[in-house]
């Protein structure tokens, strides 16, 4: 059976920590794309209030090769990177294990990551990994999946289901709204940039699974 879990890690044992140097308040959200080519996470997202004064010159991070800006909005970046897989970090023991990285999203003081893997094995590989590597994670919720799950069905992460469903829940979509995404992110604790990523890119999953697929 699947097995979904959740763990944190403190920022500095990630690459990325100059984005923190630079923009303390900023949160990273590593996009879950599917590659055209054999890159690991090739794109990630910053948001912070002063984007435009990132530098983007990561080149001082352990775990860093190359960054290059892909595309820069208001209060957000998107950043194409290449990693240094020869620095050892959760990316290496996702790489090294079976384990399907779901999220990732980091702020100045730790990062959060969900993954899933076909079997509790293969969860005890990664942990061990990480242990026999000095990667300090911290395991902080293990379930199994139904093959029912909903989230699943429609491809969405568990950040942008959790989103949606509060977002329902409170109002958000109804008109006159009874919430904004202020509120949002004040109730889930993240920032109000991320709410945003989490309901875009979670609505348009949804419309593309439910509505685009059953029409091909």
């Amino acid at each position: 059976m699947a097995i979904q879990a959740s763990f944190t890690i403190d920022q500095p044992e990630f690459p990325l920590n100059t984005v923190f140097e630079q923009l303390p308040d900023a949160t990273i959200e590593l996009d879950r794309v599917v590659p055209t080519n054999d890159a690991v996470i090739p794109y990630f997202w910053i948001y912070a209030a002063d984007i435009g004064e990132l530098t983007t010159d990561l080149s001082g991070d352990e775990g860093v090769d190359d960054v290059k800006v892909i595309d820069e909005l208001d209060e957000q970046m998107l950043i194409r990177i290449d990693w240094n897989l020869d620095h050892e970090s959760v990316l290496t023991a996702i790489v090294e294990t079976d384990v399907t990285l779901l999220s990732g999203i980091g702020d100045a003081e730790n990062w959060t990551f969900e993954v899933r893997s076909s079997d509790q094995q293969t969860v005890s590989e990664f942990q061990t990994y990480c242990r026999e590597n000095d990667i300090p994670i911290r395991l902080t919720q293990l379930h199994a999946l139904s093959p029912f799950d909903s989230d699943r069905e429609y491809d969405l992460t568990d950040g942008q289901r959790t989103a949606l469903i509060l977002a329902y829940s409170r109002g958000y979509f109804d008109s006159p709204r009874d919430a904004s995404q202020a509120d949002l992110a004040d109730e889930l604790g993240i920032s109000h940039q991320a709410v945003s990523s989490r309901l875009q890119r979670g609505i348009r999953r949804l419309v593309a699974s439910a509505l685009i697929t059953s029409q091909e």
